[in-house]
């Protein structure tokens, strides 16, 4: 059994900073996951060399895999450090901020492109307090709860959005999560009213177009999201959304 657990973390003061890595040894306990283990690094900022350091930053929020806040690379793979138990992982562990995304100091990154996207697509439904939600909106049928249970799973956590080959920093691709959210609000028996301004925002330049198809989003979505079903069903309603434009002409 290990007698002590090994991170090698990449760090960044800044986002003009320049990256360095730094080791770090602690006492083995067992039932330890990412984030509690990067509390006691909090607490004994000391690095492998015996060098009182400044601590790691990173970000975590409901400890249950629900909001996302947690997610950076670890061990290479994009993932939630509340729900990664070190004892599965390989040592040195290691620990780096998200690619896609503005980093602001160690493995904390700005996501606001992500929900900027949401709302560029109108990832909501709309209540114009004409009804009674509780008790006459209009009813879904299990079959399609189902399904829409699974996209509004969506913590927007970024991992589907870090492995995606168009979506960078320097891309105007929105990227697989709002498309999963488009998914979703479409197919409400209320969001749908408001399907074609979401369809126009995904058919402007950014948008489903710019999907590569390379379906890296579903195989690392913690949540099992089909991404993949979502974008094949809107583009087939953003060709349908163009052909009615068309002729409307």
């Amino acid at each position: 059994m290990a007698k002590e657990i090994h991170f090698k973390v990449k760090r960044q003061d800044g986002p003009q900073s320049k990256p360095y890595w730094e080791e770090f040894r602690m006492p083995y306990a067992p039932a330890h996951n990412v984030v509690s283990a990067l509390m006691y690094l909090r607490e004994h900022p000391v690095n492998a060399a015996g060098k009182k350091v400044a601590p790691v930053v990173w970000d975590t929020n409901c400890m249950e895999e629900v909001c996302g806040a947690c997610t950076f690379l670890i061990n290479g793979t994009p993932r939630q450090a509340c729900a990664t138990l070190v004892d599965n992982l390989e040592q040195p562990i290691v620990l780096e901020p998200l690619t896609k995304f503005p980093l602001i100091r160690d493995l904390v990154v700005d996501r606001s492109k992500m929900f900027n996207a949401l709302q560029q697509v109108k990832a909501w439904v709309p209540i114009d307090h004409t009804h009674d939600i509780h008790r006459h909106a209009p009813l879904i049928s299990p079959g399609e709860q189902s399904i829409r249970y699974l996209f509004s799973r969506c913590m927007t956590c970024g991992c589907c959005m870090e492995v995606c080959p168009q979506y960078h920093q320097d891309s105007d691709f929105i990227g697989p999560a709002p498309l999963g959210q488009v998914s979703l609000h479409n197919s409400h028996p209320t969001g749908k009213y408001h399907n074609e301004e979401r369809l126009h925002a995904l058919m402007e330049e950014g948008g489903i177009a710019d999907c590569g198809n390379a379906q890296n989003c579903v195989k690392v979505c913690p949540k099992q999201i089909p991404l993949t079903d979502a974008i094949a069903d809107l583009g087939r309603q953003t060709t349908i959304q163009w052909l009615r434009d068309l002729f409307r002409k």
